[in-house]
């Protein structure tokens, strides 16, 4: 295929993707005046937990933990090149072993965010993505807290390619770096992600999503808070997305993230049931 040909595959496949989901959002903005929109029911379960060595152990001094969340996450074009985005999750936690038992529920964090459109060429989409985690709406003093209760600044680079024409599908590339406000350590998080078409109705993609403690924190964990939002942890997970064209503006999708490895963290599992939805398709 001509170099001057290419883009416009690019983009054309990238518009195919985004009729059914977030699977070209990377680095990817939306157009002006359209939106996305992805509503998740997660389910999470961890009775095992990672050590300060990255070895896998039971989590005795939890013994089990489970989040049930409902999400919502939106993206709407500004400008061709502008999207702002937003994610707020309602959550019920829970923490069990032989002798207690504690639940909280209740809305968590909140993300709001930015990606701007760097350049787009035949090598491909460059962005750049500004966000901040806002934790007002829970109380980080309860015996099991929604979060960790400080504000977080991420700066992330993002870089997106159609694979066309060696098959169906795209590639994205991110790295960041969120700054954590009070105690715990900052972190370094990539995410690397490949999706493709399977046939007319069905889409699927993976990413290999990680973060990386910088090691700045006062303290490494709190052992009677919420084993997943530690201090100063590590932890890559896999996320595995099959999705379905119900319309060209509507998908369904089914998820499976474990955790791959890790460091002073819960080691668990989330199940994903979403719907995508993009008004004017």
């Amino acid at each position: 295929m001509k170099k001057d040909n290419l883009l416009p595959s690019v983009m054309a496949v990238c518009l195919v993707f985004m009729t059914a989901g977030p699977a070209c959002a990377g680095a990817w903005t939306q157009e002006k005046g359209k939106s996305y929109h992805r509503a998740a029911v997660n389910y999470y379960n961890a009775d095992k937990e990672y050590n300060a060595d990255g070895d896998s152990r039971s989590m005795d001094s939890i013994g089990e933990f489970t989040d049930f969340n409902l999400n919502y996450y939106m993206e709407y074009g500004i400008l061709d090149e502008l999207t702002i985005l937003a994610s707020v999750y309602y959550k019920m936690i829970e923490r069990e072993d032989d002798d207690y038992k504690h639940g909280t529920y209740g809305l968590g964090d909140v993300d709001l965010g930015a990606r701007y459109r760097l350049h787009t060429s035949n090598i491909g989409i460059f962005s750049i993505q500004g966000l901040v985690k806002i934790p007002e709406l829970y109380d980080e003093n309860d015996t099991l807290p929604l979060g960790n209760g400080q504000y977080d600044y991420e700066t992330r680079l993002l870089f997106g390619r159609s694979l066309w024409p060696l098959f169906p599908g795209y590639m994205n590339l991110e790295a960041g770096y969120r700054l954590r406000d009070k105690e715990p350590s900052d972190e370094f998080r990539y995410l690397l992600e490949i999706g493709s078409e399977l046939g007319k109705n069905f889409y699927t993609r993976a990413k290999l999503d990680a973060l990386v403690s910088i090691g700045n924190a006062d303290d490494l964990t709190d052992d009677q808070g919420n084993p997943t939002s530690t201090l100063e942890y590590d932890l890559a997970k896999l996320d595995l997305t099959l999705g379905y064209h119900i319309t060209e503006a509507l998908g369904l999708e089914l998820g499976y993230t474990p955790a791959l490895w890790g460091e002073n963290t819960a080691k668990g599992t989330t199940w994903t049931v979403a719907v995508s939805f993009q008004p004017g398709k």
